[in-house]
C-alpha cells in the first residue's frame, strides 16, 4: 500500500569524522524531545553504538539506514517504518558527507541517504583551526552535488567570541545560514576504546548524564526554532513503509502453528550490537522473543528453543562471561541438541572454546584472541552450504568490524564464502543448527533468515 509520509526531518552530516556529528545529532534529538516532540532517531551505516545514545535521547529504538546492507530500495521504507508516529526524524550521518563504501561512489554515504529521503542537511563543521577558510570548505560541500541540499551549518569547537565572529562573517559572505555555535567543552565527551564509543549499556548512568550535557549544549548554542523550520521544509515522501509481516510473506516458510517458540536474544553490556528489525522479524515469524544477559543470568529463558547472540564486546567481559559456567553449559547443551543458534562476531567468540585464555561455551572447536589489527569493512558473501539462516548459494551483503582473530579447529563447514573485497575466502562456521560468523548481516535484506530460524526452533513442551 503506497502512502504519503509527511514528517519533518534533518540529516546531520560533517566534512569528516571527529567533527561532532554524534554530539549534535544526539543533542538535537534530546533537545527536541525535551520540547515535547516525538523524535525518531536514525543512523547512516552499520554502526550499532550511536543508536544506543539516540535511543536514550528519544525513548525510541535507534534505527540504522544502510544502503549497502539493505539495498537502496529499502532506505525509504525502513525510514518510514521507524518514523511512524513521530513528529520529527533526525538522521546522524557517517564519516564525511560524501564518504561511503570504498571504491563504490556514493553508495552507503550520508549524501546518498539525504537524497533518498529528500531531507535537508545540517553540516557540522569543526571550526577549531580555521576562520575565513570555513566559507570555502562549506561552499565546496554545498556545491559538490546539487541534489544534496545543505540547509545550514552548526559550528563546533569554537574557541571565543572573536573566533565565532570571524566564522560567522565568512559564512555570511558565502550566503550560508549559521544554525548554531558550540564552544569547546569536555562536558558532553563520551569515552571511546578500540571499536569507537563505549556503548550506553556499559556506562549508565554516565551515559544519561552525557546525553543531558549534549542536549544542554545544543539548547544553549543552536537556534532550535530555525532547525525546526528547516526540518519542516522537507517535502512529503511517498511509498509503502517496511513491514516485518509483509517482508516475510514471500519467505516460503509459514509461521509455526501451536505455541510460539521462545527465541532467546543475548543482550546486556557484553552483547549490545543488534538491529531493531531483527526482533520484529522474529516476532512476525511467530516467535516469542525473550532477552537475557549472559553476564547476569545463570540460565537461558524458560523453554528456549532457539538462540540469537549478536555482536558486542565479549573481550572486555571475558572473565565474567567465563565465570558464568552454568549458562555456558546450557548454551552448549542447546546447541548440541540441534536447536538453531545464530551468532555474529561477539556471539561467535562466545561460542568458541576460549577467548584470550578464558573458557567460553565450547560449542565450536576454535580459540579466539585479541589483536592490534582492526578488521573493518563491507563484504559481499555467498552461503557455502545450507544452514539455519540461509540455503546454499544465498548472496548477502554484510559488514565486518573486530580486533580479534580466530584459530579454528578442523572439520567444521564454513558459513560464508566472501567474494569481495580481496581474494575469495571462506569464513565462519556451520555445525548442526549453529550458524556463527564474524559477518554482521541486516535481516531486513534477508527476512528468510528469521523465518528459517523460527521454523526450526524447538516448541515449548517438546524435548530439547
Amino acid at each position: 500500500m503506497v502512502s504519503t509520509l509527511r514528517i519533518p526531518r534533518l540529516v546531520v552530516a560533517a566534512p569528516s569524522s571527529g567533527s561532532g556529528k554524534t554530539t549534535v545529532a544526539t543533542g538535537l534529538m534530546a533537545a527536541f524531545t525535551g520540547r515535547g516532540l516525538t523524535v525518531s532517531p536514525h543512523k547512516t551505516g552499520p554502526d550499532y553504538i550511536d543508536p544506543g545514545y539516540h535511543a536514550l535521547a528519544t525513548g525510541r529504538p535507534g534505527r540504522n539506514l544502510d544502503a549497502y546492507l539493505c539495498g537502496t530500495e529499502l532506505l525509504g521504507p525502513l525510514f518510514a517504518h521507524g518514523a511512524a508516529g513521530a513528529d520529527l526524524a533526525v538522521v546522524e550521518g557517517v564519516m564525511g558527507l560524501y564518504d561511503g563504501a570504498a571504491g563504490q561512489g556514493e553508495l552507503a554515504s550520508t549524501a546518498q541517504l539525504a537524497k533518498a529521503l529528500r531531507a535537508p542537511v545540517v553540516l557540522v563543521v569543526d571550526g577549531s583551526s580555521q576562520s575565513r577558510s570555513v566559507a570555502a570548505l562549506v561552499h565546496g560541500f554545498a556545491s559538490w552535488d546539487p541534489e544534496v541540499r545543505i540547509g545550514g551549518v552548526i559550528l563546533n569547537k569554537v574557541g571565543s567570541d572573536r573566533h565565532e565572529e570571524l566564522l560567522r562573517e565568512a559564512l555570511d559572505e558565502a550566503g550560508v545560514d549559521v544554525l548554531g555555535v558550540l564552544r569547546r567543552t569536555p562536558q558532553a565527551a563520551t569515552p571511546s576504546r578500540h571499536l569507537g564509543l563505549v556503548p550506553v549499556a556499559e556506562r549508565e548512568p554516565d551515559a544519561v548524564a552525557a546525553v543531558a550535557a549534549m542536549a544542554e549544549q545544543v539548547r544553549a548554542g543552536c537556534d532550535l526554532d530555525a532547525l525546526w523550520a528547516l526540518a519542516r521544509s522537507a517535502p512529503p515522501l511517498t511509498g509503502a513503509p517496511w513491514d516485518p509481516a509483509g517482508a516475510l510473506a514471500g519467505s516460503g516458510t509459514p509461521p509455526p502453528s501451536g505455541p510460539r517458540p521462545v527465541v532467546a536474544v543475548a543482550g546486556g553490556a557484553a552483547f549490545t550490537f543488534s538491529y531493531a528489525e531483527h526482533a520484529e522479524l522474529l516476532t512476525a515469524a511467530g516467535a516469542e522473543v525473550v532477552p537475557f544477559d549472559p553476564l547476569r543470568d545463570e540460565h537461558l529463558p524458560e523453554s528456549t528453543g532457539a538462540l540469537v547472540i549478536g555482536g558486542g564486546f565479549p573481550e572486555v567481559y571475558a572473565p565474567e562471561l567465563s565465570a558464568n559456567a552454568a549458562l555456558r553449559a546450557e548454551v552448549a547443551a542447546l546447541a548440541a541438541a540441534g536447536a538453531p543458534v545464530a551468532a555474529e562476531c561477539a556471539g561467535l567468540l562466545y561460542l568458541a572454546r576460549e577467548l584470550d585464555g578464558a573458557p567460553m561455551c565450547g560449542v565450536l572447536d576454535a580459540s579466539a584472541r585479541m589483536t592490534e589489527r582492526l578488521t573493518l569493512g563491507y563484504r559481499d558473501a555467498v552461503a557455502v552450504g545450507d544452514s539455519v539462516l540461509a540455503p546454499a548459494g544465498t548472496r548477502v551483503s554484510g559488514h565486518e568490524f573486530h580486533r580479534t582473530r580466530l584459530e579454528p579447529g578442523a572439520g567444521t563447514a564454513p558459513a560464508w564464502g566472501v567474494v569481495r573485497p580481496g581474494p575469495p575466502r571462506t569464513e565462519g562456521f556451520v555445525q548442526g543448527g549453529v550458524h556463527a560468523s564474524y559477518l554482521h548481516v541486516h535481516w531486513a535484506a534477508l527476512p528468510t533468515a528469521a523465518a528459517r530460524l523460527v521454523a526450526r526452533a524447538v516448541r515449548p513442551g517438546a524435548p530439547v
